[in-house]
């Protein structure tokens, strides 16, 4: 077999800075000659594991430092984390270690190592797969949110070295036996090696992983492309593509027999809200000052949600399964909107976020900004087509009265879907006016603010959010003579604002903190939908702190409705207890 060489049949390294008249100062050039020496394409996978290993895992080692506190009780555990996570990298990599159109890849991995110390840094996050499933949903407004010169400078400082090099270094060339036999043996050794340090470590490293889960999701960045290979097989691995359906013995209850005047509900999907941050909650800022002030008024204080992101929580609270059964499910099933529209109401989503996570597609939707004037665009709405959730109330009348008559007189479930507290960008979700807490934080990278100025711009969008609400409640008032009024207000998951060292949301669900699934639940009923359904008002304020989830709202809002379904359990609605028995 012929001694490999750097030939012409090889990938070509980019040209030097220096030629065409440039030169570069004499220790820069050295620089340059030593990164364009010829390099097989194991040496390059190599040099490449060993650098991310040590450059882009910042946050692993700092974490693992915290764990034992003391040298003599982190080393040893850092340093087979180190051999596990340097074997994974060059395993991963052996596949891609070809002479010919891998320095893009190689250049990718690299970027992606980059941009996840990052966020890990910045937001105390980790890359399970809940986050790579938020990175892949997320739209271009809350990309723009996330930019800032310190991402830039913190992602060049990872990415400047192996860019230089992976342009200008000599790649040898070589036959593809020669490569798949050199592949396979590195290959065989780093798992191997793995093996090995599993083997001999397993004392240390079992109880540390078991006890904590989060590591794994910081071994850079073999967690990110893990976690966004997970989330992208997952719809190509299901067992069932076919829907479940839900709507089989659907009808409406007694309640609409000779009804004078059909339901209309308003369920506020809410965003990113933390229950322990409404002052109707017992938070000592008064951040709820509109609502304080309407009568009947309803907070339950211990509500927890299903998910830790918009993503995982929004199909889930909507689901018929609870979180356990959502999470462990082998197959789609129809939702809550489903179940209602088959019922014979009319339904519609309005948005004014990122989508609904696939919860409206089979039902009415628009979005909040849809065939708003300028002058109304002007007035609601941002230069980057962000508004603010009042919009959703504008033209509201209008897009009731263009649902199908017949549904419509039966009654009406409209689902206002909020941009709500939804960070980094805390201060740019609310209007001045409702900036009653100062000096706010006013920058994406939240760890450069101090705690209180935090807090303050976060608390701002708690008090937009009552401003809404309340214009909401003052909407369905103004047509109780038409329908009998409702509103319930959900949040789909908290935050973290510093606590722990941890920011904005997504954890892991067994990890996460109480400030990230802690969610506010309010409702407002009016007195014709309290007397429609039998509803007790003294019996629903005497339960406000029951022990709630994502799981009750299904059932809840099925009883509220007066939707009878064989999905609907009593046991899980949380006002079935207050309810006159019909009949």
């Amino acid at each position: 077999m012929a001694a490999a060489t750097v030939s012409n049949s090889s990938e070509a390294p980019f040209p030097s800075p220096s030629r065409g008249g440039h030169r570069l100062p004499p220790g820069v050039r050295q620089l340059d000659d030593w990164l364009a020496r010829p390099l097989t394409p194991q040496q390059i996978v190599l040099r490449l594991s060993l650098y991310l290993l040590l450059v882009a895992n910042v946050p692993l080692w700092r974490q693992l430092a915290r764990i034992g506190a003391a040298p003599s009780l982190y080393l040893g555990p850092m340093l087979g984390m180190a051999l596990l996570l340097s074997c994974g990298l060059v395993a991963l990599l052996a596949l891609t270690a070809w002479s010919r159109g891998m320095r893009l890849l190689w250049w990718l991995v690299a970027a992606v190592a980059a941009l996840a110390q990052y966020y890990m840094l910045t937001y105390s996050v980790v890359m399970d797969p809940g986050m790579a499933a938020n990175v892949l949903q997320t739209d271009a407004r809350e990309v723009a949110d996330l930019l800032s010169l310190r991402m830039l400078l913190m992602v060049l400082a990872v990415l400047l070295l192996p860019t230089w090099w992976l342009l200008r270094v000599r790649i040898v060339a070589m036959g593809w036996l020669r490569q798949v036999f050199r592949n396979l043996l590195l290959l065989a050794l780093a798992l191997a090696l793995a093996g090995a340090t599993v083997a001999l470590g397993s004392r240390e490293l079992a109880p540390l992983m078991r006890n904590h889960p989060q590591l794994r999701y910081m071994m850079n960045p073999l967690a990110s492309l893990y976690s966004t290979a997970v989330v992208l097989a997952r719809p190509l691995l299901a067992r069932s593509q076919e829907l479940v359906n839900m709507r089989q013995g659907v009808a409406l209850g007694g309640s609409y027999a000779g009804q004078a005047r059909g339901p209309l509900w308003l369920l506020v999907v809410g965003e990113t809200a933390r229950a322990d941050h409404f002052a109707l909650n017992g938070y000592a800022r008064q951040t709820t000052p509109e609502l304080a002030r309407r009568a009947d008024v309803l907070s339950w204080r211990n509500v927890q949600s299903c998910g830790t992101s918009t993503q995982a929580s929004l199909p889930c609270m909507f689901s018929p399964l609870g979180r356990q059964g959502y999470e462990a499910r082998k197959s789609e099933y129809e939702n809550l909107l489903d179940v209602v529209q088959a019922a014979g109401l009319a339904v519609l989503w309005l948005d004014n976020q990122s989508g609904c996570k696939g919860v409206c597609e089979r039902v009415p939707h628009a979005q909040a900004s849809d065939g708003l004037t300028a002058q109304q665009r002007s007035q609601w709405c941002e230069a980057s087509g962000e508004c603010r959730d009042g919009v959703m109330l504008v033209n509201l009348e209008q897009r009731l009265a263009a649902l199908p008559a017949e549904q419509r007189q039966r009654g009406v479930l409209l689902v206002l879907h909020q941009m709500g507290s939804h960070g980094p960008a805390y201060y740019k979700r609310t209007a001045q006016l409702d900036k009653r807490f100062v000096p706010e934080c006013r920058t994406e990278v939240l760890a450069e603010c101090p705690q209180s100025e935090l807090v303050n711009a976060y608390d701002n969008t708690i008090a937009a959010t009552d401003r809404f609400l309340a214009q909401s409640i003052d909407w369905l008032a103004q047509r109780q003579a038409q329908y009998d009024t409702g509103l319930l207000y959900l949040s789909d998951h908290g935050e973290s604002l510093g606590e722990y060292g941890l920011y904005l949301h997504g954890m892991p669900y067994a990890m996460a903190p109480d400030g990230q699934k802690h969610v506010p639940m309010i409702a407002w009923l009016g007195q014709g939908l309290r007397q429609r359904l039998g509803l007790s008002q003294d019996c629903l304020r005497a339960g406000l702190e029951a022990r709630l989830s994502h799981d009750n709202l299904y059932h809840t809002l099925l009883g509220a409705l007066d939707v009878q379904a064989p999905s609907y359990q009593p046991g899980l609605d949380a006002w079935a207890g207050c309810r006159r028995k019909q009949g």
